[in-house]
């Protein structure tokens, strides 16, 4: 079965959580996060929002249009 065109892949909570794992800064912009994978700024966006909500992630926002998120202690 083949993905429709313009379909979102599947990623996974781990995979989102391992950029932040491997990343070399304590926090990231959803861009370096939406730079990781084919999918689009906002579905990164509304996956680290889900997250936030669930408490694995935490998040900041640090201008009219900028937020940053990591990974608790």
């Amino acid at each position: 079965m083949s993905e429709r065109p313009g379909r979102s892949p599947e990623i996974t909570d781990g995979e989102i959580l391992d950029v932040f794992r491997n990343a070399s800064d304590p926090v990231l912009t959803t861009s370096e996060v939406a730079g990781e994978f084919d999918i689009t700024h906002r579905g990164v966006r509304d996956r680290l929002d889900k997250l936030t909500e669930e408490g694995t992630l935490e998040s900041k926002d640090v201008g009219a249009r900028a937020k940053v998120w990591w990974v608790p202690e």
